[in-house]
């Protein structure tokens, strides 16, 4: 199931493991992270700099860095995600490192970036990112885990522009202006 449309979303199980992966060709340095809240608040990231843990909290692991220089070609990074018991809502992010640190426009209106959450038994669901705008960092997907009647993955596709990546909060401050 492709979510084409921002707002669009899909439930999932969340009781069992889930494979985040995102692919792209674009001659780009892009990053797969993952930022999560907990339901009692805290914030936390998985990326290429804390890679995560499965067996320990936040039972999440990052594949790895691809794309590092840009070149072009079959691109691909993996988020494990053991258990979200616990987590509110994780975002799944996607950004352009050397963009970042400049505070320059990535090459995300023309890039061929896919987001894919698969769970155990082969469901998937996948998000295209079209941020229709200019940006270094896009939010592409979230895991909304904070309803009693169950998970959702949502195309976010929400776009921000940040000078250097310093804190959580610059990143978190970008899924949280979404509006559909």
């Amino acid at each position: 199931m492709e979510l084409k449309l921002k707002g669009e979303d899909a439930s999932i199980d969340v009781s069992q493991p889930l494979t985040v992966t995102m692919n792209w060709t674009t001659a780009a340095d892009f990053d797969l992270a993952a930022a999560y809240e907990t339901i009692d608040g805290k914030l936390g990231i998985v990326y290429y700099g804390e890679l995560g843990k499965l067996q320990d909290f936040p039972f999440m692991a990052l594949s790895g860095d691809d794309g590092v220089g840009g070149g072009k070609g079959s691109k691909e990074e993996t988020l494990q995600i053991n258990r979200l018991d616990g987590m509110s809502t994780v975002w799944l992010f996607c950004w352009d490192y050397n963009m970042v640190q400049k505070g320059q426009a990535a090459r995300f209106k023309h890039s061929d970036v896919i987001l894919t959450i698969v769970d155990v038994f082969g469901n998937s669901v996948s998000v295209n990112m079209d941020t229709g705008e200019e940006g270094n960092v896009c939010c592409v997907a979230t895991i909304d885990n904070s309803q009693p009647e169950g998970a959702k993955f949502i195309n976010y596709s929400q776009v921000g522009t940040l000078k250097g990546l310093k804190t959580l909060e610059q990143l978190v401050a970008v899924a949280r202006q979404f509006v559909i």
